[in-house]
């Protein structure tokens, strides 16, 4: 299975809130950063979001960490980014690209990357979102742009062109880096290195798939007879056969 992955161009970035997942993942090399945000951080039970924070920051100091900011007006997202920003040099800034009132934050990426702030712009869907997010963003500072492709695709829709169309627009942009975000099954990896995407994100859960990689389906086959068969013993069912 490693050995797959270090051939493949994608980076993978495991996706979570459990910080002992979080640490001991951030010790393998194939694991090239990590993610995470406030709905993963509730369900893994976090009470103090800068407490997680300052306690992840110090002991993963060598690969990107993106933190994501939770409040909805611009002026309170600025400061949430500001502060966010300063806690290690190797975290990104997480920004929706609108606040819940739908209210595009073009105008605040664009001030925020200005300053220097490495961001990573998240719940990106459309191409008209990305076309304008990519005028905002300053060329020299380093950007994560954030496609949202399982949910797209949860819609019935490919998204594939939007990762192509996106890949082109920033070809002479060595700053600006795609992830693939919101990753439903490990084909989707091997999706995003067919179309030259820089990162997926993954959570530790789906980690644990990794091993099926290559795996023989002839056996996975008998693997799979076998957990039917040994359920139904275990749960003593029956069937009249007579």
């Amino acid at each position: 299975m490693i050995n797959s992955i270090k051939k493949l161009k994608v980076q993978i970035f495991a996706d979570g809130a459990d910080y002992k997942s979080m640490i001991s993942l951030s010790k393998k090399k194939y694991i090239k950063g990590l993610t995470t945000n406030p709905s993963l951080m509730r369900k893994a039970g976090i009470k103090n979001y800068v407490n997680f924070a300052k306690k992840v920051i110090k002991n993963i100091n060598n690969k990107s960490i993106s933190l994501e900011v939770f409040a909805d007006s611009e002026l309170e997202i600025e400061k949430q980014a500001l502060y966010l920003s300063k806690l290690g040099k190797n975290v990104y800034v997480k920004i929706p690209i609108m606040n819940t009132k739908r209210k595009y934050l073009y105008k605040l990426i664009n001030k925020l990357s200005n300053k220097g702030i490495k961001l990573n712009i998240t719940a990106i869907m459309t191409k008209n979102q990305i076309k304008n997010l990519i005028k905002n963003l300053n060329p020299k500072i380093e950007n994560y742009i954030s496609i949202f492709c399982g949910r797209i695709a949860d819609t019935g829709r490919d998204p594939i062109p939007i990762v192509k169309m996106t890949k082109k627009l920033i070809k002479n942009k060595k700053n600006f880096k795609i992830i693939w975000a919101s990753t439903r099954e490990i084909f989707n990896i091997f999706q995003a290195n067919s179309v030259n995407c820089d990162i997926i994100t993954v959570s530790p859960s789906f980690l644990s798939k990794l091993k099926y990689i290559n795996y023989d389906l002839e056996r996975f086959s008998l693997d799979t007879v076998k957990t039917f068969y040994l359920d139904a013993k275990n749960s003593k069912y029956k069937i009249p056969t007579n």
